[in-house]
């Protein structure tokens, strides 16, 4: 067992604990029966869970925030935010919220905010930036050839470049704990 990994040994391990002298299951049986079951998925060659597999049941009845309303048992689905959010994608990364600068546009210190990796940004985009050596969180904006950071909080005021302006991504999810 020397020339195996950490995961692998540990495989076996459990194989002999669940099986013991028993013939072994055929895992190639197994595996094909969970990919034709969608519950087995195959990206670039490895083998993953299937995020319809996985994560929290999305119902299809939607609860106002406002007058209360009765849940019913209808279930759409599973829903996994690394789906949602696009969190299995190798150009999006996620980071942690300080400040009250965006609190207008509802995201608050303390918040995730999933970002795609990109060095382009369109207008009112909300934008990972790094202007004049700082990193933000802020609205790109561009009227012409003038381009500033917006913040969503009106305490603060628009932030221009005064040497440089670089994007590293576009907002696509936000999530919150509370």
């Amino acid at each position: 067992m020397k020339d195996l990994t950490t995961k692998q040994k540990e495989f076996f391990n459990q194989l002999k604990q669940n099986y013991g002298a028993e013939a072994l299951p055929s895992l190639v049986q197994y595996i094909n029966a969970l990919k034709i079951s969608n519950l087995l998925e195959e990206r670039s060659g490895r083998l993953y869970i299937a995020n319809t597999a996985r994560g929290a049941f999305l119902f299809d009845t939607k609860v106002r925030a406002g007058f209360a309303n009765a849940l019913d048992d209808n279930v759409e689905k599973l829903i996994s935010f690394d789906e949602e959010l696009n969190l299995n994608n190798p150009s999006v990364f996620v980071f942690k919220v300080a400040g009250d600068s965006m609190v207008e546009l509802g995201i608050y210190e303390g918040d995730y905010v999933s970002i795609r990796k990109t060095s382009e940004a369109r207008d009112k985009d909300i934008v990972l930036a790094n202007i004049d050596d700082i990193f933000t969180l802020k609205t790109y904006r561009k009227k012409g050839s003038e381009v500033w950071l917006e913040p969503a909080n009106s305490s603060y005021q628009n932030i221009y470049p005064k040497n440089s302006l670089t994007i590293f991504g576009v907002a696509v999810g936000i999530a919150r704990k509370f």
